[in-house]
């Protein structure tokens, strides 16, 4: 659309046209909400977090994009392949276990980002290009920690610029953050998970068990410091995306002390990937100048919402690039405030408890990836990624996981205040997702113990598996401990979780022409 055509009114405006941008105007458009999207770039644009995790087919079902993606050829992906251990077999999870249509995408950002906002505009949203937002008025001229936005200024890259005036506003800007870096100044950093990545392209990498069961899998690999990791995720378009990630201190210093340079520095930090490496071989190539950087700092928010606003996606939180949480958290967080805007449009919340619903679900959801996350980085046994207790929040702590609470707490305390002995103990028990199984020994056991093995059943403890296993069933006890842990992101699978899971005493209606918020 042209510059001229950007109206003067909206009802809702979205900042951003990533994932999380893209589709919550979509939804909302879907629902005859007025919709207008301002994105500062120009798709397709370039952008690294490829690997995408099994919600997203369904998320994208819901809005009758599913089929699109699957006609693109983006590559399959049956699962993911962790090398944690040197020196013991991989980690394989297969997301067939996790339910029917659960496999998803290895995905060429730039192509699949730019599916979606075209489908937004398909919807009805009305999308401007390279159109920034400089700056947020508030009602009144009040403190935006307590006031309402109701416009907001743009530039596009001409110089030429307005403003915009709109009923609610969904801050989906990315890392830049606009609300909460400019505004709220309530981001938080987690220390402990600063990391940086380097990333470049290969061509005519080895696929992972290429023709087997897991071809096509990313791989992800401790490097043999202890001080990064490494990821390799093969892509449609002939290309494999590689990179390496550590703490930024460890990357200042190694980059004093290594070869000078980006592209120096991130191919001598690969050779710390021995398997890695393997699957690179003598026939793959790296690509001239693909190298890029980018800062993976993890972060979260005192709030995710406030007097009319929402934020999503990464400009509300961002965990970590191990594990591939950063689209599903945008599409979980997209979903969320969509349907608590409408929820309070319509009267079936007040604004307070929808803005409440919203800030508790992106908690909930980037807690229970944090927690995997720093599982990994223990299981590496990984030098300069730790937790703090400051890094968590202790309410979304006890909503995430409050059906483990036997596994970190004991039967008997009912004390309330988390502790770094539970918040320990919590990361011990999810480390057990990363223990080496097959899926010929989960297919026996599951066979053997049908009712102990499903995903919906209840959490089993330690003590509880040693009573019903022989003690030399090594593989049931290998099985059912990482299927136990796993049930940490069971409703983190599909939005369909967004109608079981109450949070606040309200689950989403998912429904499309009545989407909203309804008591549990």
């Amino acid at each position: 659309m042209s510059v001229a055509a950007v109206p003067e009114k909206t009802t809702v405006l979205v900042i951003g046209g990533g994932p999380a941008g893209s589709y919550s105007s979509t939804l909302l458009a879907r629902e005859g909400i007025d919709v207008v999207l301002l994105e500062a770039l120009q798709h397709p644009r370039e952008h690294v977090g490829e690997s995408m995790l099994p919600s997203m087919r369904h998320y994208l079902r819901f809005v009758d994009l599913e089929k699109e993606y699957d006609k693109r050829n983006f590559m399959h992906k049956p699962g993911a392949s962790f090398k944690f251990v040197h020196g013991q077999k991989e980690c394989y999870t297969d997301f067939r276990i996790l339910g029917p249509s659960r496999t998803t995408w290895n995905v060429f950002r730039a192509e699949a980002d730019e599916l979606m906002i075209r489908h937004a505009e398909k919807q009805g949203v009305k999308v401007f290009e390279r159109i920034r937002v400089d700056s947020i008025n508030f009602e009144n001229d009040g403190d935006p920690s307590t006031s309402r936005p109701i416009s907001a200024n743009w530039r596009n890259k001409d110089g030429q610029s307005g403003a915009i005036r709109f009923d609610w506003l969904i801050d989906a800007s990315g890392r830049q953050g606009v609300m909460s870096t400019k505004y709220l100044k309530n981001r938080i950093y987690r220390e402990g998970l600063r990391n940086v990545a380097a990333y470049g392209y290969w061509k005519d990498v080895t696929v992972f068990d290429e023709g087997g069961p897991r071809s096509n899998a990313p791989w992800f690999e401790c490097m043999t410091d202890k001080r990064g990791w490494a990821w390799l995720i093969p892509l449609h378009n002939g290309t494999t995306s590689i990179g390496v990630v550590m703490h930024q201190d460890t990357s200042n210093r190694k980059k004093s002390e290594g070869p000078s340079g980006l592209e120096a520095h991130y191919l001598e930090q690969l050779k710390l990937a021995p398997d890695l490496m393997k699957l690179i071989g003598e026939k793959g190539t790296y690509v001239p100048g693909s190298v890029r950087s980018t800062a993976d700092y993890s972060y979260h928010a005192t709030s995710y919402s406030g007097n009319h606003y929402r934020l999503i996606g990464d400009a509300a939180a961002f965990v970590d690039p191990l594990f591939s949480s950063g689209v599903h958290i945008a599409m979980t967080g997209a979903l969320s405030a969509a349907g608590t805007i409408l929820g309070s449009m319509k009267g079936e919340v007040s604004e307070l408890e929808a803005q409440n619903w919203h800030d508790a679900k992106i908690g909930i959801c980037q807690t229970r990836f944090l927690m995997v996350v720093l599982s990994a980085y223990r299981q590496m046994q990984h030098q300069g990624n730790k937790a703090i207790l400051g890094d968590i929040n202790a309410d979304n702590f006890e909503a995430a996981f409050a059906m483990f609470r036997p596994i970190y707490q004991g039967e008997h305390d009912t004390s309330t205040k988390l502790t770094d002995e539970e918040l320990s103990k919590m990361i011990d028990f999810t480390r057990n997702l990363f223990t080496p199984t097959t899926h010929q020994q989960y297919a026996e056991v599951n066979q053997r113990m049908n009712d102990m093995t499903q995903l919906s059943g209840p959490v089993i403890s330690p003590e509880e598996l040693d009573k019903v296993l022989d003690a030399e069933d090594s593989d049931a006890k290998a099985v059912l401990k990482r299927l136990n842990s796993l049930k940490i992101l069971r409703n983190e699978t599909s939005p369909d979780s967004f109608t079981s899971e109450a949070v606040n005493g309200y689950v989403l209606r998912l429904e499309r022409g009545n989407l909203g918020l309804v008591k549990a």
